[in-house]
């Protein structure tokens, strides 16, 4: 039995449709009543994993805090209150009733805020996080594999980069409106080198780490295994939905300081900066490819996209 939490989540969403696909057994809980899912409340006020961890062999950890670019006051406390202190919380309580393979999905933020020039994040690489978000997963990584040291109970993380797919919210989704209206974006000058991930990708691949003798101890990153820079992004979301792309030349450097003007500064890193990661290691240790091109990801996320609301607004 596989334990889902955040399973009204983007990504916790499609793990269930995923596992209900393959008749694989779970169960899933959320914060608030979902359809099917288990509702726990609050995660930071220390609930009660007893009945959602029965006969649960392996957990994968979805729920947490996700980064958001205006904070409040103290992001830090907020940060380490769920995806530390929460999930440690969980873990604990799984360790102690025999769990026997703890999944820790985790963010790409902790190894860093970007990759240098054509040179991806490998697995292994030293972390440097460079905000509060990445920082915390970090630490909950670290101190998870302490607690799998300390009780034998196996920990597995993994680190997605941008998760896109039917449903995707947030900035993604606004990237679809945009290239879907016709009109142009200024990223012409961006040459940078972005990885995603299609959310089906990234189940498949929780699902192998579910039980792959390979995968217990180690971190590993995901993506389509195909990299874009904003510009090929932006271009190719317009032609999925039959636009001609326009992407304007504008110099990075006056972009930089357009955002900066607009109180947009958290977009720079997002829009202009590299963020590629190799996926060699989870390739070569779980004998896994992404079984789904960023071809067809794109094309099924634009697919839904246009049946939504918002992409008629």
């Amino acid at each position: 039995m596989i334990l889902i939490t955040g399973g009204n989540g983007f990504i916790g969403r499609s793990l269930i449709a995923f596992m209900e696909k393959r008749a694989m057994p779970f169960r899933a809980v959320s914060r608030n009543p979902a359809p099917g899912c288990m509702a726990l409340g609050d995660m930071t006020k220390d609930p009660d994993w007893s009945v959602a961890l029965r006969d649960v062999d392996v957990v994968i950890h979805l729920a947490g805090r996700a980064h958001v670019l205006k904070e409040e006051a103290d992001p830090a406390q907020a940060f380490q209150s769920v995806n530390v202190d929460a999930t440690l919380a969980l873990a604990r309580q799984a360790a102690a009733t025999g769990v026997r393979r703890f999944v820790f999905v985790s963010s790409i933020k902790a190894s860093g805020g970007q990759s240098a020039t054509r040179k991806p994040f490998l697995a292994d690489d030293m972390p440097r996080p460079a905000d509060e978000y990445g920082r915390s997963k970090l630490e909950a990584e670290r101190q998870l594999f302490q607690l799998g040291r300390d009780t034998g109970m196996e920990i597995t993380v993994v680190r997605p980069p941008l998760v896109y797919g039917p449903g995707v919210p947030a900035n993604f989704a606004l990237m679809l409106k945009w290239a879907g209206s016709g009109l142009p974006s200024p990223f012409g000058a961006i040459n940078n080198c972005r990885s995603l991930v299609y959310v089906e990708n990234l189940c498949d691949l929780l699902a192998r780490l579910s039980d792959h003798p390979h995968a217990a101890g180690q971190v590993f990153l995901v993506s389509d295994g195909v990299d874009f820079s904003t510009a090929e992004l932006f271009s190719k979301l317009a032609k999925l939905q039959g636009k001609k792309p326009i992407n304007l030349p504008i110099p990075v450097a006056l972009l930089t300081g357009l955002l900066q003007l607009m109180g947009k500064s958290g977009y720079q890193d997002r829009l202009l900066a590299n963020l590629q990661v190799d996926i060699g290691k989870t390739c070569r240790l779980l004998q896994w490819v992404p079984p789904i091109s960023s071809e067809e990801g794109m094309r099924v996320t634009v697919e839904n996209f246009r049946n939504r609301p918002e992409a008629r607004n």
